[in-house]
């Protein structure tokens, strides 16, 4: 008799945690999608800038929330509309998509560029590694250090979540900025 209890017990109990976890879930679900850059992800990249700029280095953020709409446009170019393949994630595949990702490009008097060896500032550095080194050290992951397709003006924050708990309905916490 007291096997049954302790069994009916332990039944019970794990009963309610799968029904909360269920609830959780369901929650998550329903959870709204960012509408713009996550705060910590835009105050970083105003301070990417800001860092930049005082090493004479001038930068523009070409791209940072994108809807999952604006993605699927992408992730057509080189597919289904003209021009070369430049991402290889759909709508809801990119940290973009979620307010935790920017792209940059380097701005000269002159123009806009994506040159990896320009160096403007003359200090013998390429200016582009020189930004990649400051966003690291901002707590960016940078796309040129992916193992697959290198996206070299991608920058990211994950937060620890994979795009696969961000697409379930997980978000990083919106706290303060801890250095």
């Amino acid at each position: 008799m007291k096997k049954l209890i302790l069994f009916l017990f332990i039944a019970g109990v794990a009963g309610w945690l799968i029904y909360r976890e269920l609830e959780h879930r369901e929650e998550l679900r329903n959870r709204p999608l960012p509408q713009g850059l996550h705060p910590i992800v835009q105050k970083k990249s105003d301070e990417l800038v800001e860092r930049a700029s005082e090493q004479d280095i001038q930068i523009i953020i070409t791209d940072g929330f994108r809807s999952f709409e604006e993605q699927d446009e992408i992730y057509a170019q080189g597919r289904t509309r003209e021009g070369s393949i430049v991402s290889y994630a759909q709508g809801g595949e990119s940290y973009h998509n979620y307010g935790l990702a920017i792209d940059f490009a380097l701005q000269t008097e002159d123009d806009v560029i994506w040159d990896l060896e320009y160096d403007g500032n003359g200090n013998g550095e390429s200016d582009w590694m020189e930004v990649v080194e400051i966003a690291k050290d901002l707590g960016f992951a940078w796309g040129g250090d992916f193992r697959g397709f290198k996206d070299y003006p991608h920058f990211e924050m994950r937060f620890g979540l994979s795009i696969r708990e961000l697409k379930r309905g997980e978000r990083p916490d919106e706290g303060p900025v801890v250095y």
